[in-house]
């Protein structure tokens, strides 16, 4: 009686604190991830076979990221069933000596990215040059320099209601 009394404490104990064992390789992939991104989404969901980004189950996931948290390498984040993790200051020295890495090395986050010049832009002084996009290239007169798009939008021109009426209302518009 004993005995089926233990083994019934047992199966509830193992019921409430389940154990992952997570693989040395899966545990890699996720820490490699985590330092070159910076970050890491992980929906809440035990059961779903593989992470997003990483080919790993969700719940190793789910778990090394809650371990890491726990001694606070990452910050986490729990927003409509998603938890989102990012990496801190710690962390990084951390997973640098976990994954044998250089100091120069450093997590996407942090480096520094160089912005490509828009493709609109001509590299004139003229915005709204082009195929008209937005408002200002319809109807009525506002600028005459400036080509007309396609008549998309009010424009800026021209006295009526609405929105792209010829002044800006207030005092000056009460004088006249």
């Amino acid at each position: 009686l004993a005995q089926a009394v233990r083994a019934a404490k047992s199966r509830d104990r193992a019921r409430f604190c389940a154990m992952v064992l997570i693989p040395r390789q899966n545990r890699k992939a996720i820490l490699q991830y985590i330092f070159k991104e910076g970050v890491i989404v992980c929906a809440k969901d035990h059961r779903k076979p593989k992470h997003d980004d990483i080919e790993v189950p969700n719940i190793h996931v789910m778990m090394v990221c809650k371990s890491l948290t726990s001694r606070g390498y990452l910050t986490h984040t729990f927003n409509w069933q998603w938890h989102y993790y990012y990496l801190t200051d710690e962390g990084i020295a951390f997973l640098r000596e976990q994954l044998h890495l250089p100091a120069q090395v450093a997590p996407l986050t942090l480096t520094k990215q160089r912005t490509a010049r828009p493709m609109m832009s001509s590299g004139g002084g003229e915005g709204g040059k082009g195929k008209g996009w937005g408002k200002g290239g319809g109807k009525g007169k506002w600028d005459d320099e400036k080509p007309k798009g396609f008549g998309r939008g009010r424009g800026y021109g021209g006295k009526g209601k609405g929105k792209g009426g010829g002044d800006w209302g207030g005092e000056a518009a009460a004088e006249e």
